[in-house]
């Protein structure tokens, strides 16, 4: 198998922030970025863990963790990990929202590395556990009704499909709970096809049932993908993890205030350190979503009035502490922690050693670490999770075939089209191209500079005049490629598929690809393979052949 280690920066469109985090283990010592970290993601020391303030109940724990992940049908492995969780054992947690079908890539990502960060520090005689926490109480379904696959190039747009379900019931509640219905099941026939009925579909079928919901369907996924692992799945959805969880919300309404100042201070020292905010925090933000009535999740808001006063609203509704509180002690489900909660909340359940984030999650974790001080006394480390894309055998052989690597492929089918075509070119034609090009381009130069030494408006003009004879040179490169590309027209079908697989839809594979494909096009056992290779020997980005 093939495995390569690429720069972080291979990636588009990541934050400063995270950047300048993965690549801590060559950066100087003063790196401003480690300020708004309590630690660096290559310290072992993470897996000693902290004690914070608030300690879950290991046995109420275990207890709820079990009857959750019996219904998921999780292995042996898991009880045995949860059985490890009660007697003392520490946790490396990640999470991701319950996608349909499993969600894109990343999910697996995540969960290999948490996977393999517990064997570490298991293995350096810290018992630790691998968690993931489900995001069911997020309330955007269009982040979650979709599944971006692979079909022919008759079907979706390039080849690329997008499968979307329907959800009549949904009315703004937290999506986990949302039944799949009769109407997933065309969609799982279709999918089924798209796959070639590969065994992974199987569990698919097993797991998306008419009668799950979105987040149940996903604990099954996940729990059988990672079965011989011991990964435990948790729905912190429910009452009992809430009741856990409910000094941490206290919290939260009590001192709304101080923590509201602690972020906006957190905020402004990200901005002159040249970062942004990952995650904006208004003057009315409050860090709690509440369910009301209508089981609509709303965010809670704490504007100003007048004179200064600030109350809790939700919808057209006015809450004051205590009602938030009296909502707290008996139905503790309806008030939920928002993303700069939520590892707070989720470290206040379970005893962490650290998490396991993405790009977006480590961007928000520089944002989150004084309420985490204020509420837990300690701020947990966030390590990068694995980042790869995953090459099937047939993309690969069509990659050495034309000598390329990933970065050559990522970019859009008509681009590459254009540069297999260029190198396809008879050597007599390319040469001449090459020639014309270059000497046009000495010209230019020359008579650009000359006019602009006669006069700075007259060089201007004269830059103009260049730009669009050099234009006309690149149609003229273009025009041949495409006479090429029309006599050779298996060069577009080999781009076609090398870009759609690893750059669908111009977006990066682990974000926008369904894990389920991979699963389905690998000839090898891709989750112990994952697991295997999230240690952190690559601090960029990975290339595995599948």
């Amino acid at each position: 198998m093939t495995a390569e280690c690429h720069p972080i920066t291979v990636l588009p469109h990541l934050a400063k922030i995270f950047r300048e985090y993965a690549e801590l283990r060559t950066a100087p010592a003063d790196a401003p970025v480690r300020r708004f970290y309590p630690s660096s993601p290559f310290d072992a020391r993470w897996q000693a863990g902290t004690t914070p303030r608030l300690q879950p109940d290991r046995n109420v724990l275990a207890d709820a963790l079990i009857a959750q992940n019996q219904t998921f049908g999780a292995g042996e492995a898991t009880f045995a990990n949860i059985a490890r969780l009660r007697e003392g054992a520490r946790a490396v947690v990640t999470g991701q929202q319950v996608g349909l079908f499993g969600g894109p890539l990343l999910t697996l990502l995540k969960a290999a590395t948490a996977i393999r960060k517990a064997q570490v520090a298991t293995e350096a005689g810290v018992p630790t556990v691998p968690v993931f926490w489900m995001a069911t109480e997020d309330h955007d379904l269009d982040e979650v009704n979709q599944a971006t696959v692979l079909g022919t190039g008759s079907q979706g747009k390039n080849g690329i499909v997008t499968l979307r379900s329907t959800f009549p019931q949904h009315r703004q509640q937290p999506v986990g709970s949302l039944t799949l219905g009769p109407q997933i099941e065309p969609l799982l026939e279709q999918l089924e096809e798209l796959l070639a009925y590969a065994p992974i579909t199987e569990l698919l079928r097993a797991s998306y049932t008419p009668a799950d919901t979105l987040g149940s369907a996903f604990g099954k996924f996940l729990a059988g993908v990672y079965r011989e692992h011991g990964l435990i799945v948790v729905d912190a959805s429910t009452r009992e993890f809430h009741a856990m969880g409910a000094p941490a919300l206290q919290y939260a309404i009590e001192h709304a205030d101080e923590l509201h100042a602690a972020l906006t201070a957190r905020t402004h020292e990200l901005e002159a350190a040249s970062y942004a905010a990952q995650v904006l925090v208004n003057d009315d933000s409050s860090l709690l979503f509440l369910i009301d009535e209508d089981g609509q999740r709303l965010p809670l808001k704490r504007p100003a009035d007048a004179d200064g006063h600030r109350a809790w609203h939700a919808g057209s509704r006015t809450y004051t502490n205590e009602d938030l509180l009296a909502i707290l002690a008996v139905t503790p489900e309806r008030l939920s922690p928002n993303a700069l909660l939520r590892p707070v909340f989720q470290d206040s359940i379970f005893p962490t050693s650290a998490y396991i984030g993405g790009p977006a999650e480590i961007a928000y974790f520089a944002q989150l670490q004084p309420v985490s001080q204020a509420i837990l006394g300690t701020a947990t480390p966030v390590l990068p999770r694995l980042s790869a894309t995953l090459i099937p055998a047939p993309i690969r052989s069509v990659m050495d075939q034309h000598e390329l690597s990933l970065s050559d492929a990522m970019t859009s089918a008509d681009e590459l089209a254009q540069r297999l075509a260029a190198r396809a070119m008879p050597i007599e034609g390319k040469r001449k191209i090459a020639a014309a090009g270059n000497a046009l381009d000495t010209e230019l130069n020359e008579v650009e500079h000359w006019m602009t030494t006669l006069d700075a408006n007259l060089g201007k003009s004269a830059s103009v005049a260049a730009s669009k004879m050099r234009y006309q040179m690149n149609r003229l490169r273009r025009l041949a490629a495409n006479w090429q590309l029309e006599r050779e027209t298996h060069l577009r079908k080999h781009a076609d598929a090398m870009t759609r697989t690893i750059f669908p839809d111009g977006h990066v594979q682990e974000r926008l690809m369904n894990g389920i494909v991979l699963l389905a096009q690998s000839i090898v056992d891709l989750p112990a393979m994952l697991v295997e290779n999230a240690e952190q020997e690559c601090p960029g980005h990975r290339v595995f052949d599948i």
